[in-house]
């Protein structure tokens, strides 16, 4: 018995290693555009024929297991404890992917730190949840990507934030652009969504969307019934919340010009900015448009995050600040991001302060490179020469950490070098990224 459990493990192993990934992806993309188009044409008959041959065809199970058991979170288990960590395991799970039969577990509710010191909930699914998601998203995300707005960007294939502030960019950089914006954030989005709305609108198998959204969560041991919101740590909470949201740009573009003002939105999940060249439109007209379009689908807006500002006074959104100096339109790192970013840096150098210097080299160097990619497409030179010039001192023994200025060929990358006591130099190099024990320096 033992030994043919081992076989039956190899074999289905070598079966996972040896699928066609680009045939299996051009089979889905197919369907997928199939779907698109009916979608574009109002077939809703179609769509949901179209839908049912997708989530049951071998091809779309297989990228759902890939997805789920491959990811960054195909670490992190569910209440059941269970995870696809090999090739036997995802094989066998995508022969398991069922409809029929199909309950929806309960998640498990952890918590992780949010920028103003609250604590955000997330509801983990199990694995074989995350993959029932997965495989409804590829028949979900031609839909929602039929009927999203134009200048939204969260959540959506090939779009980011840089195109978010991109189109910021071009809304206010001209002399004639808008001189008011409103900021806008909503409540608790993805907690608070209606359930008899997304029911309603989203085109999707209903039997299963009840499940995920009706399925509870497992907190410190006790059970919770959810009533109201998706869970955050889904995988199809995004496009269901960005569903939901889809079509307030058009409506306020057109009731901004009803009154005869021009009016642009740029949306990244739930935050988003309204640019309009009258402040009184704004406030007595498209907030309460907002407002009102918000509360059909149980949401609101966030009275503290939500006000209307102008241009030459700046706005923050998405980490960067944008604002008309003298009426050129700069946007730099905002000073909150930039501040945050260099206090992680001196908790993380006091947490690992034991640490060999050459690990503690291993820890900083993604995090000054993530920051640094994430703002080199906006005005961040005097920024990056804040940081750099910025000194922190962390006792490494006798050593001493500093940030100092990189050299030409860095470019906007801020190199870090450490000088500790040593005898000798050494050198880590990755890319344009050097690390260099220099000398010894004793406070």
């Amino acid at each position: 018995m033992m030994i043919s459990k081992e076989i039956s493990a190899s074999s289905d192993g070598a079966q996972w290693q040896s699928i066609d990934w680009k045939s299996v992806e051009a089979h889905v993309l197919k369907l997928q555009m199939r779907i698109a188009k009916a979608t574009r044409e109002k077939k809703h008959g179609k769509v949901k024929s179209l839908q049912w041959l997708l989530t049951h065809s071998r091809s779309a199970k297989l990228l759902a297991v890939k997805r789920v058991s491959q990811n960054k979170g195909s670490k992190t288990p569910g209440i059941d404890g269970v995870t696809w960590n090999t090739d036997a395991r995802r094989m066998k799970a995508v022969n398991q992917l069922s409809r029929k039969a199909y309950s929806a577990k309960p998640l498990k509710r952890i918590y992780i730190p949010k920028k103003n010191g609250k604590l955000r909930p997330l509801g983990i699914p199990c694995m074989i949840d995350r993959a029932q998601q997965a495989l409804h998203l590829l028949a979900l995300e031609p839909v929602s990507e039929t009927f999203a707005d134009l200048n939204s960007y969260g959540f959506r294939p090939n779009r980011s934030t840089a195109d978010a502030v991109s189109q910021c960019f071009k809304c206010l950089a001209l002399k004639q652009s808008a001189k008011w914006i409103l900021e806008g954030d909503i409540k608790a989005c993805f907690d608070k969504i209606g359930h008899e709305w997304l029911m309603d609108n989203i085109t999707v198998d209903k039997r299963m969307l009840e499940q995920w959204l009706k399925s509870g969560y497992v907190d410190k041991g006790l059970f919770y019934d959810t009533e109201e919101g998706t869970p955050q740590g889904g995988i199809i909470s995004p496009t269901l919340m960005l569903m939901t949201l889809a079509g307030i740009e058009q409506q306020i573009k057109s009731t901004a010009l009803k009154k005869g003002a021009r009016a642009n939105f740029i949306g990244y999940a739930d935050d988003f900015v309204v640019t309009c060249s009258s402040k009184e439109v704004l406030v007595n007209d498209i907030k309460p448009l907002i407002a009102d379009f918000l509360a059909k689908r149980g949401l609101t807006l966030s009275e503290e995050k939500t006000k209307v500002t102008h241009i030459d006074d700046g706005f923050d959104f998405l980490g960067f600040n944008h604002r008309k100096y003298k009426g050129k339109l700069l946007i730099k790192p905002s000073k909150s991001n930039t501040l945050l970013f260099l206090r992680n840096l001196r908790e993380l150098i006091k947490k690992y302060a034991t640490i060999p210097v050459n690990d503690l080299i291993k820890l900083i160097n993604p995090k000054l490179r993530g920051w640094a990619n994430y703002y080199r497409h906006c005005v961040a030179k005097q920024v990056f020469g804040y940081v750099a010039a910025t000194n922190y001192s962390k006792r490494y023994g006798s050593g001493q950490l500093d940030v100092i200025q990189p050299s030409p060929k860095t470019g906007l990358f801020i190199s870090i070098f450490l000088i500790a006591k040593a005898s000798g130099n050494f050198t880590v190099g990755r890319k344009s990224w050097t690390w260099t024990v220099t000398s010894i320096c004793s406070k």
